[in-house]
């Protein structure tokens, strides 16, 4: 046999022996789907107590030991609470006016004023449920009356958030079942109180919404903490992109959106330092005039970044 004959003889039995059907198949394994791993809380060491979710890109969270209030909203990255949680008046919480009522805050005058958080003697408002999941927080509290300091079983306060993306959706429902009926009067929808730092006021006072159109930039001056004059915006002309921010002389903070609301109150207080623990801070409130026994349930979305991404955020919400 010459060597040209036993090649041709030896490729035919290597490519034999490799054909499709000589070949044993491997059929892939079936692999588990992963369970989707829970977003991690980083710990506010500013308020220990605080009950926390995150979905990666923003945290939230709220005092069980104060009402349910909401006392801590960040980037889920930056490890930097954005709000004030310093008393029970302060964070992000429902609270409403009525007539008044004879209640003293601390020597002033004052109304009936249900709080979320509770009064100014700091006694908690009372959580009568809370459903706390990866992604969803769920509280209803009895509140305080602010100035008086007493229980308001008549009242209840359900608060419902989830984080969204980049901000947090939060749904509020009062319930009133007293049977006085109050006078309108301006309602906080909701109060927020966020970090002293944040001391520009942003806004859009213009009449072409959703374009893109120049916004309002206000330097907010702080005032003492006693004898504390609100501001408005909006009372004369509503304005016509319902949110507002808070930003500090960098052009980053923290937006809030309220749907329906064209008005707002705002102040600034203290001499500083800011800090979520501080007494120290800035404030704003969308606004609407309501009366109780009116039983109110709306919604209101928190997020963060700079103005533009703030108001890119909150018109994607708009369009949905």
């Amino acid at each position: 046999m010459n060597i040209r004959f036993l090649s041709l003889v030896l490729a035919g039995v290597f490519f034999v022996g490799c054909s499709a059907d000589n070949i044993e198949q491997k059929q892939p394994q079936d692999q588990p789907t992963p369970a989707p791993e829970t977003p991690k809380t980083w710990e506010d060491k500013s308020l220990p107590n605080a009950t926390l979710i995150s979905n990666g890109k923003v945290q939230i969270g709220v005092d069980l030991t104060r009402g349910g209030g909401i006392c801590h909203f960040s980037e889920a990255g930056t490890k930097r609470n954005l709000l004030n949680h310093y008393d029970t008046g302060r964070f992000v919480q429902q609270s409403y006016y009525g007539d008044s009522d004879g209640s003293d805050w601390n020597g002033t005058p004052w109304r009936y004023n249900p709080v979320q958080g509770g009064d100014w003697k700091k006694t908690p408002g009372r959580i009568i449920s809370s459903e706390i999941t990866d992604s969803k927080i769920i509280v209803e509290t009895e509140p305080r009356n602010w100035g008086g300091c007493t229980a308001l079983p008549e009242c209840r306060m359900k608060e419902e958030i989830e984080l969204v993306d980049n901000y947090a959706k939060i749904t509020f429902k009062f319930t009133y079942t007293g049977g006085k009926s109050h006078a309108a009067r301006h309602q906080e929808m909701p109060a927020m109180f966020v970090d002293w730092a944040f001391n520009h006021l942003v806004y859009y006072a213009g009449s072409k919404p959703w374009t893109g159109d120049a916004v309002k930039n206000l330097t907010v001056e702080a005032q003492s903490l006693s004898g504390i004059k609100n501001y408005y915006l909006g009372t004369g002309t509503p304005l016509k992109e319902p949110w507002y921010a808070w930003t500090d002389d960098s052009g980053w903070g923290i937006g809030i959106y309220t749907p329906g609301t064209t008005m707002c109150t705002y102040y600034r207080v203290g001499a500083g330092p800011g800090g979520p623990g501080a007494v120290s801070c800035s404030y704003v409130a969308p606004i609407r005039a309501l009366a109780l026994p009116t039983n109110f349930t709306y919604t209101v979305y928190l997020t963060t970044g700079t103005v533009d991404q703030i108001r890119a955020t909150i018109n994607k919400i708009r369009s949905k």
